[in-house]
């Protein structure tokens, strides 16, 4: 299964300056706990935004420069390749940027998104899920508290029609 896994605003808004534009803590938590011992297939500017490697996951980087080689990752120059080296995985996360969404979503099962509900300046935005392929499964809404500045909603949307890959 591969998933695709963002939080986007309600105008599409990923983030800015190879950043995050609002700070939801259970968001991270959520996505901790769905990506740890997984694949997570990034592209080379979300992996060099991380302060380090996240933990318990296989780091697997898309980019085109060729003498890239992070420790402790596996560096690829297409999302084809990025998903015959997670291929034994049983769930393989796409998680970003906004070049890398885009390739995927031919290629994604599902896609986990937590929708934030606000519109924010941003130089990188989510695709536009096309609700003739996608429905959603599950939808649970957080509202803005104490630690979160904006309510958002996690939505699981399913392919109807599973592609062949």
């Amino acid at each position: 299964m591969i998933t695709i896994i963002a939080a986007a605003a309600e105008n599409n808004a990923l983030g800015k300056d190879n950043d995050l534009v609002w700070h939801l803590p259970d968001d991270f938590k959520r996505f901790k706990r769905l990506t740890s011992g997984h694949h997570i297939i990034m592209g080379r500017k979300t992996f060099e935004s991380f302060p380090k490697l996240l933990p318990d996951r296989t780091h697997v980087i898309i980019t085109r420069k060729e003498d890239y080689s992070p420790e402790n990752t596996i560096v690829v120059h297409s999302m084809e390749e990025a998903l015959k080296v997670s291929k034994l995985d049983d769930e393989a996360f796409i998680i970003g940027g906004g070049e890398i969404y885009k390739m995927g979503m031919e290629h994604a099962d599902r896609i986990e998104l937590t929708r934030v509900h606000g519109e924010f300046e941003a130089d990188t935005h989510f695709p536009e899920i096309d609700k003739s392929e996608w429905e959603i499964v599950k939808d649970q809404f957080h509202d803005k508290d104490e630690k979160h500045d904006y309510s958002f909603t996690y939505l699981t949307y399913e392919r109807k029609q599973k592609k062949s890959h």
